[in-house]
This record gives C-alpha cells, structure tokens and sequence, in this order.
C-alpha cells in the first residue's frame, strides 16, 4: 500500500468520490473480507463484493491473499493508498489551467498553480515507481507571522529579489545533460483553528 495515490482517470475518481466507495477504500487500509468489511459498513456481502470488484477494475483495490473461513475461501482485499489526491487530468479540458490565469496576483491563480502541480508531480511519481525509481523533489513548508502589511510586502520584495538571483546564477539553458525544474513559491494565510467551545475552558 502507498502513502498517496494520485488518481488521473474519471472513472476511478469518480469512484474515490462515491460515499459509498469511499467509505469502503477507507476500511481497507489492512487486509479484510468482503464479508467483514460488509459487516463495518453495514452493506450486505453480495453488495460489498460488487464494490470491490468495481473499484479492483480501477486499481483502487487489490488482493492480497486468502483465507478459509466455514469451509469457504474468502479473499482479502487492501486498498492501493493510505490517501488519494484527485488530479486535474481527471477533469480533461475543463482541468484549470495558470496560462489561462488574467490575474496572477490572485488567489485564483495561486490555486491553479497548486493543480498543475499535483498534475504533474503525480504524472512524474507514476513514472518514477513504474520505472523502479525515486523522484527528486524538493518541498519547504513554514510560517511567518508578520508584524504588519508593511513588513509583508518588504518580505515579498526581498523574497522575489533574492528568487530571482538564485535562479540566474543556476539557470543554463545550453547545459549538456541539464534538466528543467519547476520551482513555485506561494504564501497564503493559515485558516483560523476553530475556537473551543466556552465548555472546554
């Protein structure tokens, strides 16, 4: 079982995206029956089977082993994720898209850029596990909190001046060998954490 699954086809994110089917995926993070995982969702077993099977078409599922239990052999199905991320590539032409984006300022295209990111890193990841092969990625999550607006924008300023120095020192075009790497900033405010109810105080 993998960590994450980025789900590309329509089909099977439309089957991630089922309650029921979800609900089922999420009982499958170990080994178990179609009949005792029937049991912790309460559908029947004949209904239960039909939604394994429909989601072990998909790749969402699989069987991992057997065992005999009153004289019949069941098999034991695991889903394929401990999560699943939905790719824009299973929205086809309708996927965002940040060339289309008018305003690159805004939250609209900081969101586009997300997607394109989990479109292609999970397009890339695929290839990378498929080939035997890790994929090299670099990640930096952290948070600032500003004293004021002011002192916002002169982080941003000094941020794009210091991004864009690096990228020139490092950035070849003629490189024999060299390999193009996407690189994208973003900062967004953290949500709020619901407040405790006054019966928790």
């Amino acid at each position: 079982m993998e960590d994450l699954e980025v789900v590309t086809d329509a089909v099977a994110a439309a089957a991630v995206l089922d309650p029921v089917r979800n609900r089922l995926l999420a009982e499958l993070s170990s080994p178990i029956s179609a009949a005792a995982v029937a049991d912790r969702v309460g559908l029947t077993r004949q209904k239960a089977n039909y939604y394994l099977r429909s989601l072990e078409r998909l790749g969402l599922v699989s069987v991992v082993g057997q065992r005999q239990w009153g004289g019949l052999t069941e098999r034991l199905f695991l889903a394929s994720a401990a999560g699943y991320v939905i790719s824009p590539a299973a929205l086809g032409p309708m996927a965002v898209d940040p060339d289309r984006a008018a305003d690159r300022w805004s939250a609209s295209y900081l969101v586009a850029l997300g997607a394109r990111m989990v479109r292609e890193v999970g397009e890339l990841w695929r290839a990378a596990r498929q080939a035997g092969k890790r994929l090299a990625t670099l990640s930096i999550d952290t948070e600032i909190r500003f004293r004021s607006p002011a002192e916002r924008a002169a982080f941003t300023q000094e941020l794009t001046d210091t991004m864009a120095r690096l990228a020139a020192r490092y950035h070849d075009d003629n490189a024999p060998g060299g390999r193009r790497h996407r690189l994208v900033v973003v900062a967004h405010p953290i949500m709020a954490e619901p407040e405790r109810s006054a019966a928790c105080h």
